[in-house]
């Protein structure tokens, strides 16, 4: 019966613990908490970066492509046939570095 009577008198108290504890417990965990938070928020720089590296490959595919598109680039064409078809003129030496 005492402990019934400590819990009637003292409710206050206890529900501020409880309420204390849940709001330290859902902002440290939980799914909006900083835990989450961090790995969001690293998730997010992956992303990011991984967006950079695309832009950067289709900014380079599209100035290719506006090398041999329209006006022709004869110099470009000339080392890419060189390198990828390994082709060269009679007195040339081709010397493979890779």
């Amino acid at each position: 019966m005492k402990v019934l009577e400590i819990f009637i008198v003292k409710k206050i108290f206890f529900l501020q613990i409880f309420l204390t504890l849940y709001i330290g417990i859902n902002l440290i965990g939980g799914e909006r908490g900083l835990i989450s938070y961090f790995k969001k928020n690293s998730y997010e720089e992956k992303l990011s970066l991984k967006n950079s590296v695309l832009k950067n490959r289709l900014e380079l595919i599209e100035h290719k492509n506006r090398l041999l598109s329209g006006n022709l680039d004869l110099d470009y064409l000339d080392t890419l046939y060189r390198s990828k078809i390994k082709f060269g003129k009679k007195d040339e030496v081709l010397i493979k570095l890779n």
